[in-house]
């Protein structure tokens, strides 16, 4: 059999798009609405979720499901990852802080939608693979650099939107102090065995508000 061109790729991407809106509309109660923003799906069925995972698990790339890709972790379900990103809301004027890098599906995503991206990944491994292939792609608003998520990016500091792709028990003191006034940081946390998709909002006094979504299950976040 002939391995799939681009035609039949960019047909699994539209499918799994219909995916997360069917899926996006069944979980209309909790998320308080029934669809995604159109720019987040329209940036989902053009990027190549097939690069971003093992090759052993290509062929899975575009099933609405999360897949390994080594050092027992996992790219995150592409509901999750469309989800995640809608409520973040990235503009192509701000500046976004990503923590969990991965294989760079997640920054690509964030990349078609902001100005800037700022990732931090804790496994070189995962940071080198990820820089080299967002950068062959034609990527040159992502900067990618192996430290601790915790510590966030101060150097680049302060960020319109930060976005998490790791659990915490609680928000990293250093990830709210980077957040502008008027921002949004978009994360899990874990309360005992539960993990919840939070919202957090600053407000221009430096407030914050907190909401949580729906349950979910990431990685824990690691630190140095």
């Amino acid at each position: 059999m002939k391995p799939m061109n681009e035609e039949h790729l960019a047909v699994l991407r539209r499918h799994m798009v219909e995916m997360i809106a069917i899926h996006a509309d069944l979980a209309s109660e909790e998320l308080g609405k029934a669809t995604l923003d159109e720019r987040v799906m329209a940036s989902m069925r053009r990027v190549p979720r097939h690069l971003f995972v093992p090759a052993a698990v290509a062929p899975y790339a575009y099933q609405d499901m999360p897949l390994p890709i080594g050092f027992d972790k996992t790219v995150s379900q592409p509901f999750i990852v469309a989800l995640m990103t809608d409520l973040l809301a990235p503009q192509p004027h701000e500046t976004v802080l990503e923590i969990g890098t991965g294989l760079g599906y997640q920054s690509a995503i964030l990349a078609e939608l902001a100005g800037q991206v700022w990732s931090v990944e804790i496994i070189e491994e995962f940071a080198s693979h990820a820089e080299a292939l967002l950068q062959g792609l034609g990527f040159s608003n992502v900067a990618i650099r192996v430290g601790d998520g915790s510590r966030g990016w101060p150097e680049h500091a302060p960020f319109d939107k930060i976005l998490v792709s790791v659990a915490a028990e609680r928000t990293p003191p250093a990830l709210l102090n980077q957040l502008k006034p008027g921002g949004r940081l978009v994360l899990p946390l874990a309360s005992e065995e539960v993990q919840f998709l939070t919202i957090i909002d600053k407000d221009a006094a430096g407030q914050l508000e907190t909401r949580k979504l729906i349950p979910v299950r990431f990685s824990r976040l690691e630190t140095i």
